[in-house]
């Protein structure tokens, strides 16, 4: 089975009394951390569960060691999943706003953890649910505590000081999620220092996407990655964004497009950035 699964609205409707099946709302809003919870308040997928990014998906933040969205502690995230009834062999859907960002990291954690299969994301997300006029539930979720064990894959990850040994080697493919004016250095909204690591291209998370807000095919998606790797091998890429989350869309993608999982550099730009020794790039 493929580890990247993308469901569409009309299945997900068709499947929502599936026993064992955990759907999980990863709505957030950067400028607004409250937004996610109040919209699910506000209504949801029958059955979701709210997953919040910074609570759930994220660790503590160490200001001036850590990026804005820190892993969270493997055991400390395996117990808030048991919490919304997840067991090792659990069908599992994932959406947020639509883009797909949040849920992407929903995907790539339980991923690290060891949960590789049966594990979707609504494609379009609640945009195309809305599209398809299906409705949404003010009810709260079945509540049962399920029996899920995970382990920590940790050659999933790259941390800063093995990035920087790595910087310049020719094998390296090193994406960055972020919108290409963030990318150049020429706007900088969250993040004290601009610009971007050096050797990086950027990949912007959002060309994933087509106009409907969906996951492009998966040959158009190949088409897009094999220009950025160009002769290089997709076993030495490097995914990283603004603070680990975006850079799970690409990774999403590319195992869409048919590329093993790649690499994750989880401190991202957030957190590259508190090392003054480290090299800070702008421009194309």
């Amino acid at each position: 089975m493929p580890l990247a699964q993308l469901i569409t609205p009309q299945q997900l409707a068709e499947r929502l009394d599936t026993p064992g099946q955990v759907i999980l709302d990863c709505r957030f809003a950067l400028e607004d951390v409250d937004y996610g919870q109040r919209s699910y308040a506000e209504g949801h997928i029958a059955g979701a569960h709210f997953a919040d990014l910074e609570r759930d998906l994220s660790g503590r933040v160490v200001k001036g060691h850590t990026g804005r969205h820190p892993l969270p502690a493997a055991e400390r995230l395996a117990e808030r999943l048991r919490g919304f009834g997840l067991d090792n062999d659990s069908q599992v859907v994932l959406y947020d706003d639509g883009p797909g960002a949040f849920a992407a990291r929903a995907w790539w954690l339980l991923a690290w953890l060891g949960k590789r299969d049966g594990v979707s994301i609504l494609d379009g997300g609640l945009k195309a649910w809305h599209a398809a006029h299906l409705p949404l539930s003010l009810d709260p979720p079945h509540k049962r505590e399920g029996t899920f064990v995970g382990t920590p894959d940790m050659n999933l990850l790259v941390d800063a000081k093995q990035l920087a040994k790595r910087l310049g080697k020719p094998d390296l493919t090193l994406l960055d999620a972020r919108a290409l004016p963030r990318f150049r250095g020429e706007v900088e909204p969250i993040d004290p220092v601009a610009g971007h690591i050096p050797g990086a291209q950027c990949a912007a998370f959002t060309d994933n996407l087509g106009p409907d807000g969906r996951f492009l095919p998966a040959g158009e998606l190949r088409v897009r990655f094999a220009e950025k790797l160009a002769d290089r091998s997709p076993e030495q890429l490097v995914a990283y964004c603004g603070s680990g989350v975006t850079a799970c869309h690409n990774l999403f993608a590319l195992c869409l497009a048919g590329y093993p999982l790649a690499r994750l550099y989880a401190g991202s730009w957030s957190e590259w950035i508190n090392d003054p020794a480290h090299g800070v790039a702008t421009g194309d």
